[in-house]
């Protein structure tokens, strides 16, 4: 093992006592807005309620947002906190299901494999996908199949046969339309205060509210505030803002909830024909896992409802789910089941194996 980028991270270990009988997996969900690492027992069968040795959080690691290095080291740093918590070390890691946005293509998910050979041992497994994996896994406990929709900073709608076929809508990042996400949300938002200012759009509450809670006095203001800082998150913040002025019944506010609605449901409605999950008719049953803060109910406008109502117009078999455990334990029982599946595979290879992950 190599101690990548430097030594002191890793400097937990020689405290370590023995590994745990059977080792460990670890679940990692990384997303533009942080990362949180799950060290799960590498035991099977897996005990209820689910036996979470640790929990660690970090910062973002989308290398889009933050670049490579920046990733990898927010990937290492919860990693390594997650291990030690758990009181444990890196020869006890059985697999690793790395789950990050950002990770769009093979090339991507081949890079980061290649710099994790060089943290762990040779024994270990890797899986490495797109966040939307461990969302998915997180409501289904780490079965592969249905559709998943992430509203959060960023938004993605992803799907998965039950024979291993995938296809994905948005998700491309702010510059390229993922205009349902809170990103999206909040930048319509601060578009119509400068529209409403300098007269092109109608006049809006959100002019007030978000300048109230940004402190600043004038919409030209919002110029300067806007472009310090190149975050996605830090502009995805202001989502709660235009959710109560909605609320509050200003048009405009609606009109951007409405329009983010439809965004949202037409992603799902995209991956969902795409890969036929709701059969030939139209109404076969299928799980629509639903995660993301945009997505949590407020008071009276319920983002994530509108989304299941659009969506149970078109496809009457879905059937919402809204996850008993977060991401990184849905990326840490992927993790699980096919390290277990691998086992099995290896002790009998002519007997047929049923898994928890397709």
């Amino acid at each position: 093992m190599k101690r990548y980028r430097n030594g002191e991270i890793w400097g937990f270990e020689s405290q370590v006592p023995p590994s745990p009988d059977g080792g460990v997996v670890l679940g990692v969900d990384g997303g533009t807005t942080s990362t949180v690492c799950v060290c799960l027992p590498a035991s099977c069968p897996l005990p209820e309620p689910l036996p979470v040795l640790s929990r660690a959080v970090g910062g973002c690691s989308n290398h889009n947002s933050v670049g490579e290095n920046a990733a990898r080291e927010c990937l290492e740093e919860v990693m390594a906190q997650a291990l030690s918590e758990a009181c444990c070390s890196r020869s006890s890691v059985r697999a690793v299901c790395l789950a990050v946005s950002g990770v769009n293509h093979p090339s991507d998910q081949q890079r980061i494999i290649n710099w994790l050979r060089n943290i762990f041992p040779d024994k270990v497994t890797f899986y490495v996908e797109n966040d939307a994996v461990a969302a998915m896994a997180s409501g289904t406990m780490g079965k592969l199949y249905g559709c998943v929709l992430i509203a959060g900073t960023g938004t993605i709608a992803y799907g998965f046969t039950e024979d291993g076929k995938q296809a994905r809508a948005a998700g491309a990042g702010p510059v390229l339309g993922d205009w349902g996400s809170g990103y999206g949300i909040a930048a319509q938002a601060l578009t119509a205060v400068i529209r409403a200012h300098d007269g092109r759009g109608p006049q809006t509450k959100l002019t007030k509210n978000i300048l109230d809670m940004l402190e600043l006095s004038s919409p030209d203001e919002l110029i300067g505030w806007t472009y310090a800082d190149s975050s996605w998150a830090r502009i995805a913040a202001l989502v709660p803002t235009v959710v109560s002025t909605a609320e509050d019944g200003d048009e405009v506010a609606n009109k951007i909830l409405y329009d983010s609605v439809q965004e949202l449901a037409d992603s799902i409605i995209a991956v969902v024909k795409r890969l036929r999950l709701c059969g030939e008719d139209g109404k076969d049953i299928f799980p629509l896992v639903m995660v993301g803060g945009v997505l949590e109910a407020n008071k009276r406008w319920d983002i994530g409802k509108e989304v299941v109502k659009c969506i149970s117009k078109v496809f009457p078999g879905a059937l919402p789910i809204q996850p008993k455990v977060e991401p990184a334990v849905g990326a840490a029982l992927v993790a699980w089941s096919r390290y277990t599946k691998k086992i099995k595979d290896v002790q009998d290879p002519d007997s047929p194996q049923i898994s928890v992950a397709q």
